[in-house]
């Protein structure tokens, strides 16, 4: 079920096959979220722009519009709507162009209407979690991390990141002290599903414990065993 509030949650849905609209509406409203039906990218970006709305689904392949250009347009002014691509489109260079342009998550077709509902919650509560949070700055021992600014600083030393390493470090300090499977960082930081066959994870960490576990500091990262990694001291 999606979190109680106020108000039902209200998604914009974009899709112009209308068949395929009803049934993601008719989810929707099965659990509690109000859903407001566009076919057109056009549509999609004048709703998102105007506000008023807790997520958005959104076709990839739209009769006026390509999704990656609605949602790159979104992101070029400066709305932070969460944004569930779906596609029909399932290889991997798809996804990480929908993710790139601005995307918060890739739903491929077919789905079960499940997952669909449980992408928006996570997506909607990750806002929720950002918006009321007083504190920007994240902090596991020494380390901490200026989410506004984006600066990493291990006791008062700033450690330069790469983007997908800084995403990796936030999202580990998020979880802290929680054991972490590989799919589960895989598919939070990078956005799609699990490829048993990468070492794309190991390979982060890696260039992370170089820059942040450095001597004289307690270590951070952790391998546990046939599980995943733990941050924490």
């Amino acid at each position: 079920m999606a979190e109680k509030t106020n108000a039902p949650r209200r998604i914009l849905v974009v899709e112009d096959d209308l068949g395929t609209a009803a049934d993601i509406a008719r989810t929707l409203h099965e659990h509690a979220f109000e859903a407001d039906l566009v076919t057109t990218g056009g549509e999609a970006l004048r709703k998102a722009l105007a506000g008023g709305y807790d997520a958005m689904t959104l076709d990839r392949m739209l009769p006026d519009a390509d999704g990656i250009m609605v949602v790159r347009l979104l992101r070029e002014n400066a709305v932070d709507l969460p944004v569930l691509m779906i596609s029909a489109l399932s290889d991997i260079d798809e996804k990480v162009r929908g993710l790139r342009a601005g995307g918060d998550d890739y739903l491929t077709k077919p789905y079960h209407p499940d997952e669909l509902v449980v992408r928006l919650e996570v997506m909607i509560r990750r806002k929720d979690s950002a918006q009321a949070a007083s504190n920007t700055t994240l902090k596991v021992g020494t380390l901490e991390v200026d989410l506004i600014r984006q600066v990493v600083r291990r006791s008062g030393t700033v450690i330069e990141l790469s983007q997908a390493e800084y995403r990796l470090l936030v999202y580990m300090m998020e979880q802290s002290h929680s054991v972490l499977s590989r799919p589960m960082i895989f598919e939070a930081v990078w956005g799609y599903r699990f490829d048993p066959g990468t070492n794309l994870i190991e390979v982060h960490i890696g260039r992370l414990r170089k820059k942040i576990d450095i001597e004289g500091e307690e270590p951070l990262f952790h391998t546990i065993r046939n599980k995943g990694y733990r941050l924490g001291a």
